[in-house]
């Protein structure tokens, strides 16, 4: 260090107890992407939901966030960080009240959507709390691991904690859980979070913002019901605009001084890989993710509780692999470490093509726990690189492209993979004859809706329609995790053609001495 260097300022208690508080509503906003997965049966009997409204209850949320997440960060720039938080914290509290009390189908997607958008509030304002708290790089690195942490374990235990919920509580429950954590966020963020402003923002590009909805939401819907009923002009023009909107969005952002997106970042292959890598991982993460629940719910036939408890098996195992992957990172190129955990991954996705309709849970469950085991290393590992082979003055860019990328994987894996599913599952279905017309309309829509239209049916025909059901879904997950499984050995060659030459990443220094006082309390609140 030279006489005109100066050590960046190293965090204190409050700002560790400052990331206390960021990481709860992190950990909220991304368990309400996969936390309906329980709740889905339950939604379906109460609402009478058709499949596609399934999909869109469960997926446009995080379509929602993905699409507004870096418009947020921008907003919070302009008007304030801590603002916009706090603004976001109480939209989203509120609306997961609506959301609860819900009397359609349709409400209860537009609230969705709503959560959505408030919802993006949360991450790219944590993440800026973050870098301004903690500018001490090794500081820095510990809290970001905490924050990418804090969403990896909201995607993967949302299942599991709706599960409990609905153990003792109706489905209303799985939204009202997210109510007390924005009380929390509303009372302690003031006294913590400094109220960060950005002078020198770039200016909120609305018709930025509108184009890449339109490049998604409309490619989406037409997916969905092509699949669900069949080649028609609607879905088709809708799929075809989505694509053009998409292009427009792409040529927009290579001519604005101030992107949206920074799409010059995917030039870096080190980035580009990891961030494609991460995106394509969490789309098969969340389209399975769906399947697997609704397997041991109907037809495994647990109750919830039971199911989450299931759930917790694999989500051990994960918390046990994120543990695993720093030392082993250590001593390991990330290159080796990833293209090992997803071969991992693709023999338990494997086992799940094995799965059968009796006695099918056991493998399923090891199926499950092999792939997050495989899959831990993605989230803790891909972060590191990104960030570490962008140029410090895109860090910040490089950032709210994987943020972005998380959130619109798990939703664009419900979306597409659950309409494959959907696919499978309507072409394998052979109902009994005795089965009325309106009922076998219902239950070709999804197998939540054949469980419950069989409820409205005499014993005999209810029987006739579950087991016709249970039969052409398990099909169907063996048939998706055959394609799932492939598709992880494809993310294995790409992990290995670009980043294959990123070198061991470095274990953190140890504290310097000037922070020994806090070191202790530091400690004891990050861990």
């Amino acid at each position: 260090m030279t006489g005109t260097d100066v050590a960046p300022p190293s965090a204190g208690r409050r700002h560790w107890w400052a990331l206390v508080v960021l990481a709860l509503p992190t950990f909220m906003a991304a368990m309400d992407i996969t936390a309906l997965f329980l709740a889905l049966p339950h939604i379906s009997a109460d609402l009478h939901t058709s499949s596609t409204q399934e999909l869109w209850i469960t997926d446009v949320y995080g379509f929602l966030i993905a699409g507004f997440l870096v418009t947020m960060g921008t907003l919070g720039d302009r008007v304030g960080r801590r603002k916009v938080l706090l603004i976001g914290a109480t939209a989203f509290g509120i609306l997961s009240v609506v959301a609860a009390f819900s009397t359609s189908p349709e409400m209860l997607i537009i609230v969705r959507a709503l959560l959505g958008v408030a919802g993006a509030t949360i991450m790219p304002s944590t993440l800026a709390f973050i870098m301004t708290m903690f500018q001490d790089p090794k500081q820095m690195s510990r809290a970001i691991g905490v924050w990418a942490t804090s969403m990896l374990a909201g995607i993967a235990v949302g299942p599991a904690i709706g599960g409990l919920l609905l153990g003792f509580f109706w489905w209303g429950s799985v939204f009202l859980v997210a109510v007390p954590v924005m009380v929390t966020l509303l009372i302690a963020g003031p006294k913590l979070l400094p109220d960060i402003k950005n002078p020198m923002a770039g200016k909120l590009d609305l018709l930025s913002v509108l184009l890449s909805l339109l490049a998604i939401l409309p490619v989406i819907y037409g997916l969905k019901e092509t699949v669900s009923h069949g080649w028609a002009a609607l879905p088709v023009a809708a799929a075809v605009i989505g694509l053009l909107c998409g292009i427009a969005f792409v040529v927009r952002q290579r001519r604005l001084e101030n992107p949206l997106l920074d799409l010059s970042l995917f030039g870096i292959r080190t980035v580009s890989g990891g961030l494609v890598l991460g995106l394509l991982f969490a789309m098969i993460q969340g389209g399975m993710g769906l399947l697997v629940t609704q397997f041991l719910q109907i037809v495994g036939g647990y109750s919830a509780l039971d199911t989450a408890l299931w759930l917790l098996i694999p989500a051990g195992v994960m918390v046990i692999g994120i543990q695993l992957v720093t030392p082993i990172s250590q001593k390991l190129r990330p290159g080796v470490v990833l293209v090992t955990g997803l071969i991992i991954a693709s023999v338990g996705m494997f086992l799940l093509t094995q799965v059968e309709v009796v006695g099918g849970t056991t493998m399923l469950i090891l199926g499950n726990s092999i792939i997050y085991l495989g899959g831990s290393p993605i989230g803790v590992l891909v972060n590191q690189v990104v960030m570490g082979a962008a140029p410090p003055e895109r860090m910040g860019s490089a950032a709210s492209l994987q943020s972005t990328g998380g959130e619109l994987g798990v939703a664009l894996g419900i979306a597409t993979v659950g309409t494959i599913a959907t696919g499978f599952y309507t072409n394998s279905l052979s109902l009994p004859d005795d089965v009325p017309a309106k009922a076998a309309d219902a239950a070709q829509e999804s197998i939540a809706s054949a469980a419950a239209t069989a409820g409205d049916q005499s014993p005999e025909v209810a029987s006739g329609i579950l087991s016709a059901a249970q039969e052409a879904f398990t099909s169907a997950l063996n048939s998706t995790a055959a394609v799932c499984t492939v598709a992880f050995l494809a993310l294995a060659v790409l992990a290995y053609t670009t980043i294959r030459h990123v070198p061991i990443l470095a274990p953190p220094p140890a504290p310097p001495a000037d922070d020994a006082g806090e070191t202790a309390d530091e400690g004891a609140v990050h861990s």
